[in-house]
């Protein structure tokens, strides 16, 4: 079979006829009498093509065709009608319509037109087919890392992205859960629709539920007209559910039914909306501690937890510092228009040594602040925060203590080691042991032994 038609016409005689021309075409066909049950049809199966009345009983054509447009956009409708009128001919293909024919038919442009609409959709499915793979290539390249841990987080993505399954995102703050769902959404086949984020922690308890589900005019002070809220401006794509652990309990129950029904309402209004989204949720917390305390909602963690992404923290993965910081600077230094061209070895020595409790997004405020105060072509250590050049040795007391200390007797050498690293740490035992690599004990009995 070449392909799958609807035919849609209330007169059962040409309905017939037609039947009979397509199926010698080499074609499938689907027969109905009214515009309402081709509707119902386009809900169940993904015609190559619709070949459709305009003047029907019930539902006509038109009203049919933008009810079709909207749950399949992609479908080509071709319209016929008796009444060759140029109006209805332009509404038609304002709304969507492939092409327009008139009755009695000619069935030389009967199939041109049908073989032209299967041709046109083939094309476009390969269009789509390309954008989705390139991309799917741009929204991996924006990970940047290559170590083991990244390696299997980009496989994992391109495992599930191309599923409609609801995601959800664990990680601490700062390691990039955001720039993860981004990921999984452009390597999806939603990727040439909205995708739409909320900031549930950052948002009144009584204004997310109009910001994720919209309002009607009037249904609280300062709601001066209808909007629509960001279920549905993700239609067709993809809601990304950031800090989900923060959505209050009562709200939860709302959010489920959205999540298991894709239904939802407007603040102040009856009537039950359809969202065709895909759901990606993020938290830094432990959603099941929440539900042992009573703070997350059971079935909605589990609706949630369909498939679990877990973001490495940058101490886990210390081998991208590194690529990391380099493309970092690369972006501050042409967003502040500098040129700069690496990080000096001490400088990049600090970085790679600090543990980044912030993660990424501390690493990327470290480098601009460097960038932002470097007045050389080379970042050093000097424009690098306290925090991460904290611990780091510095040239000074790396190089200039030894060569004073060469021929001297070993305790000397120590105890000069341990007065210099007790000045560097203000007198701070705890912080001198960690960089001599002993015990604070030890460190207190070697004080006391050399009388420092």
């Amino acid at each position: 079979m070449k392909g799958e038609i609807l035919i849609v016409d209330d007169d059962k005689a040409h309905l017939s006829m037609l039947n009979t021309v397509l199926n010698g075409w080499g074609f499938q066909t689907v027969e109905v009498e009214d515009g309402s049950d081709a509707i119902n049809e386009v809900h169940d199966k993904p015609f190559d093509c619709i070949l459709m009345d305009v003047r029907m009983a019930n539902v006509g054509g038109i009203e049919a065709l933008q009810e079709i447009k909207t749950i399949n956009p992609s479908i080509p409708i071709i319209i016929m009608t008796a009444y060759s009128a140029v109006d209805t001919a332009v509404e038609a293909m304002k709304l969507g319509a492939y092409d327009y024919l008139t009755k009695p038919l000619n069935f030389d442009e009967l199939q041109l037109t049908i073989e032209r609409s299967l041709a046109h959709q083939e094309l476009s499915k390969e269009n789509q087919s390309l954008k989705q793979l390139l991309g799917s290539s741009d929204a991996l390249s924006a990970i940047i890392g290559s170590s083991t841990p990244m390696k299997e987080l980009k496989e994992m993505i391109q495992a599930i992205a191309p599923s409609e399954a609801t995601v959800l995102i664990l990680g601490e703050s700062g390691t990039g859960k955001e720039l993860i769902a981004k990921a999984i959404h452009g390597c999806s086949s939603r990727n040439s629709k909205p995708l739409v984020s909320v900031n549930c922690a950052a948002l009144a308890d009584t204004l997310l539920e109009s910001e994720l589900f919209g309002h009607e005019k009037g249904s609280f002070t300062g709601a001066d007209k209808r909007r629509d809220g960001r279920f549905m401006q993700a239609n067709k794509g993809t809601i990304f559910l950031d800090e989900v652990g923060e959505v209050p309990l009562p709200m939860q129950a709302k959010l489920l039914r959205a999540i298991q029904e894709r239904e939802i309402q407007r603040v102040g209004s009856d009537s039950v909306l359809h969202a065709d989204v895909r759901i990606i949720a993020a938290t830094n917390k432990n959603l099941l501690d929440g539900v042992k305390e009573g703070r997350f909602r059971e079935d909605l963690y589990y609706r949630l937890n369909v498939v679990t992404v877990e973001v490495p923290s940058l101490k886990e993965r210390l081998d991208d510092i590194p690529l990391l910081a380099k493309f970092f600077l690369g972006r501050h230094a042409e967003k502040n228009r500098k040129t700069i061209v690496d990080f000096n070895p001490l400088a990049m020595d600090c970085l790679t040594k600090y543990d980044w409790p912030g993660n990424v997004r501390e690493l990327e405020n470290a480098v601009e602040r460097a960038v932002v105060l470097c007045t050389g072509n080379y970042i050093t250590e000097r424009e690098l925060p306290p925090t991460v050049t904290k611990y780091v040795v510095t040239a000074e007391l790396q190089d200039e203590p030894l060569r004073k200390m060469a021929g001297l007797p070993l305790e000397e050498i120590e105890r000069e080691a341990i007065i210099q690293t007790l000045n560097k740490t203000e007198g701070n035992k705890s912080e001198a042991s960690k960089l001599l690599n002993i015990t604070r004990t030890t460190l207190n009995n070697k004080i006391k032994k050399y009388g420092i």
